[in-house]
C-alpha cells in the first residue's frame, strides 16, 4: 500500500512539474514574442518634434534659376518627403538636433541643400544646376498648421 501511495505521489509531482514546465516555457515564450513585437514596431513608430507639413522658400542669390519657388513638404519620422504638391523627388533626413540634408530632383535639374530646423522653422542654402546653369541661394521653411 506504502508502495503505490509513493507512486501516486511521485506520479502527481512529476505531473505538476511537467504543467509547471510547459507554463513556464508558454510564459516565456509569450514575453519573448511581445518584446520582438515592441522592438520592431518601436522605431516604425518613432516621431520627431519635426514631423508634419512645412512650406520652404527657395530664393536664388546667384546663377540662371527662377528668384523664388515655394513648394510643400512633409517630415515622417525624420524623413524629408514631397507633399505630393511637385513632380519633384526628394530625398532627405532631419536629425536629431534637428540638421538637415535634402537633394530635389526634377528631370534634369537638381539641388542640394543643408541648414537646421527648430520646432516651427528652419533656413539653410542650396547649390543645384538648373535648365540654363547652376544655381545657389538660401532657403527658409516653416511649419503649417
Amino acid at each position: 500500500m506504502f508502495r503505490s501511495t509513493t507512486g501516486l505521489i511521485a506520479f502527481k509531482v512529476k505531473s505538476e512539474s511537467i504543467m509547471i514546465s510547459q507554463w513556464l516555457r508558454a510564459y516565456v515564450l509569450t514575453f519573448v514574442l511581445a518584446l520582438a513585437c515592441v522592438a520592431v514596431a518601436g522605431p516604425a513608430f518613432a516621431r520627431t518634434v519635426y514631423d508634419g507639413g512645412w512650406s520652404v522658400l527657395i530664393v536664388t542669390n546667384g546663377g540662371a534659376c527662377e528668384p523664388n519657388y515655394r513648394f510643400g513638404l512633409q517630415i515622417a519620422d525624420g524623413t524629408v518627403l514631397n507633399d505630393g504638391g511637385s513632380l519633384a523627388t526628394v530625398q532627405g533626413r532631419v536629425s536629431r538636433n534637428g540638421a538637415v540634408r535634402v537633394i530635389v530632383r526634377a528631370d534634369s535639374q537638381w539641388a542640394y541643400g543643408s541648414g537646421r530646423l527648430s520646432r516651427n522653422r528652419g533656413g539653410g542654402i542650396w547649390k543645384g544646376q538648373g535648365t540654363s546653369g547652376t544655381c545657389d541661394g538660401t532657403w527658409v521653411a516653416e511649419r503649417r498648421g
